[in-house]
């Protein structure tokens, strides 16, 4: 696993401004912040992945702010030498994942996005919580997601995987 050093350069290197690197900044740090949290359920799970992984979840910014951002980021990271479960993890954060269905209609490649790892979820869940670096309900975050016109699917999702995410901390 690279070091925070190393992704952070990473995220330079590509052409991700200042905003993008703060707002990932701050999604690791909340990603790790839950991810305690469930070690301390006894969770088995990945800290390095966790941060490492919400460092880099939005590379593909560096190309795209549409939501082609996790493919390209994907593309990214393997020209980069990720390894695939950083891959899978940028890949899979947008919202609470996108359905291959989804997928097709947004003109993605034929692929299921859905977050499938703890750690996957965790750093999507994480990317829920903020606005660049300011933390918001997930309650805020589905009403931006209705103001923009995304499907009751998607924003059921996102309720989801906040549930999830709050039983699996004791708070659910």
């Amino acid at each position: 696993m690279i070091s925070r050093e190393a992704a952070l350069n990473i995220l330079k290197e590509s052409g991700c401004n200042d905003k993008v690197i703060a707002h990932c900044i701050a999604v690791s740090g909340v990603a790790l912040e839950l991810a305690a949290g469930m070690k301390s359920q006894g969770k088995d799970l990945d800290l390095d992945l966790v941060e490492i992984g919400g460092l880099l979840h939005d590379l593909g910014r560096a190309q795209s702010h549409g939501i082609d951002h996790a493919v390209l980021g994907v593309e990214l990271a393997k020209s980069y030498g990720l390894e695939t479960e950083i891959q899978e993890i940028i890949k899979r954060h947008v919202g609470a994942g996108i359905t291959r269905d989804e997928a097709r209609d947004l003109h993605l490649p034929d692929d299921d996005y859905i977050p499938v790892t703890l750690e996957q979820k965790i750093v999507a869940h994480a990317d829920n919580l903020l606005v660049g670096t300011k933390r918001i309900s997930i309650e805020k975050r589905m009403h931006k997601m209705e103001k923009k016109g995304m499907n009751r699917e998607s924003i059921n999702r996102v309720k989801a995987l906040a549930e999830e995410i709050g039983i699996i901390l004791g708070k659910g």
